[in-house]
């Protein structure tokens, strides 16, 4: 299971297809979600449970403050092998072990709006089903294909195999500006971004067809991830 955060991060949820399993919401967001519970099937509605409880009893229940006052306990859906989540795409992202869930929520909003078709995120990446990356990205990872890439690196060969040229986002003496990668795209590309801090593993960067930077002023030498992941969907996007 997951959980969803807040009235828009639900109806996303259940508009992507994902099954409630119970609410939890503060008394005045009922009327607001009526119309969704009745279409779930909820409280009065069916069987799904739905529980209210006031502002102070959320907070003691979830350990944290509930800004929008409504909880669900979602069905999590199973992931999908990397060939179906790919099959059609032009734009994808890979996330390795990206640990922060608020820079992967990030991502995944960039993604979704910057017309990136699929994310791929590996063993050690940050769920992007935890509740604080759902929350970030505003529902689009309900919106945006994506599954787990195992093993990674290796499974840069199912990429390339697939028609994929990937781009790893590395500061490295060999690498490329980003607007040369965007100056000529491939016609199908996937852009590999790291972990904060360490960035991508040397392994990654060798296994990769290029290495691409992102020109810096001011004496800064990189991004947050998060920031750079949209730099780098908006600078690639396919343009028809």
């Amino acid at each position: 299971m997951y959980l969803a955060e807040s009235s828009t991060v639900i109806r996303r949820a259940v508009a992507a297809g994902h099954r409630p399993r119970s609410f939890l919401l503060e008394p005045k967001w009922l009327p607001d979600l009526e119309p969704l519970l009745a279409r779930v099937g909820a409280g009065e509605h069916g069987d799904i449970p739905v529980y209210l409880a006031e502002q102070d009893l959320l907070e003691q229940i979830t350990g944290f403050h509930l800004h929008r006052g409504a909880l669900a306990a979602m069905h999590r859906p199973p992931l999908a092998p990397v060939a179906q989540v790919v099959a059609g795409a032009r734009r994808v992202a890979i996330l390795e072990d990206i640990v922060d869930h608020t820079n992967v929520g990030a991502a995944f909003r960039s993604a979704a709006g910057l017309g990136v078709d699929a994310v791929l995120v590996t063993p050690r990446c940050a769920d992007p089903f935890y509740r604080r990356s759902v929350r970030v990205s505003m529902g689009t990872v309900f919106q945006v294909p994506w599954t787990r890439i195992d093993p990674w690196p290796a499974g840069i060969a199912t990429l390339r195999d697939a028609g994929f040229v990937t781009a790893a986002l590395a500061l490295d003496e060999h690498s490329i500006r980003l607007d040369d990668l965007a100056d000529d795209p491939p016609e199908r590309l996937a852009v590999v971004l790291g972990a904060e801090g360490h960035g991508l593993k040397a392994r990654t960067v060798a296994e990769c067809d290029r290495v691409v930077r992102i020109p810096m002023a001011g004496g800064v030498d990189s991004l947050n991830v998060a920031a750079a992941a949209a730099v780098a969907f908006w600078a690639t996007r396919t343009r028809s």
